[in-house]
């Protein structure tokens, strides 16, 4: 065979002795030369709107880290989403219940928020992207917590359901999954959705946290929902950048 060169990630071969690149090196190549791992994270002015937000999760991180725990108690305990919240003042626990998360920086859905919220805007723009987050956080809270109301009327559950704790950014990181998933080629779409499906199915097994482990599949199924408006969407924002759709 003749000298190998090799270009970023790509493979190419000078035929001086009538070799040829296997297809499927040629393949994975020209995969691999494509990946610019530097655009993975959020920037303030590629990806603003996950970057200004993940700016805000790390200061209320922070606080629920170091602050005296009475105060972070009293403030999660206001902001969450529980029955006799959404009752109440919907919007305001809506809003405030994603402004912290489960877990600190550290967690899964924190390292997921950073790293799907940014794909996601760079293929749809920031607005779209929240968008789909908020669609995700607000549907899926619903889902989950109304059931629950009704079943303390129906005398099913106890009068301290309606107070359960419930905050987090978990359902919008779940749904924005399920929409970048649709952004993505197959042989990307598809270990994402089956990797992502196997952590949540694990979560229901585990039958720790019931309602919140039920809300992340639905926030995931109202993701893969925007497929046909985010397919459409990404399309007029590429050709806007002057790049190519990456779905099929």
């Amino acid at each position: 065979m003749g000298p190998r060169e090799v270009v970023g990630f790509g493979v190419r071969e000078a035929e001086a002795s009538g070799g040829s690149v296997p297809v499927w090196v040629a393949w994975l190549g020209r995969r691999l030369g494509a990946v610019r791992p530097w655009r993975l994270l959020p920037t303030p002015t590629g990806t603003p709107f996950a970057f200004g937000y993940a700016f805000l999760l790390c200061v209320t991180s922070l606080i629920s880290a170091y602050a005296d725990p009475a105060l972070v108690h009293a403030l999660l305990q206001g902001s969450s989403t529980d029955v006799a919240h959404l009752v109440r003042a919907p919007e305001f626990v809506l809003v405030g219940s994603a402004l912290w998360v489960a877990g600190g920086v550290a967690s899964p859905f924190a390292i997921g928020f950073v790293l799907v919220l940014t794909a996601l805007e760079r293929r749809v723009g920031g607005l779209r992207t929240a968008g789909v987050f908020l669609l995700g956080h607000v549907l899926a809270t619903l889902a989950t917590e109304v059931p629950v109301g009704i079943a303390v009327l129906a005398g099913h559950l106890p009068d301290s359901s309606l107070h359960r704790l419930d905050y987090g950014i978990s359902f919008g990181v779940a749904a924005g999954v399920g929409a970048l998933a649709g952004l993505l080629p197959p042989w990307l779409r598809v270990p994402l959705l089956a990797g992502f499906g196997w952590m949540l199915l694990q979560d229901l097994l585990a039958f720790t946290d019931p309602l919140t482990n039920w809300g992340h599949p639905i926030a995931l199924a109202i993701g893969v929902a925007t497929w046909p408006v985010l397919r459409r969407q990404h399309r007029e924002h590429a050709s806007h950048l002057g790049e190519l759709p990456t779905s099929s």
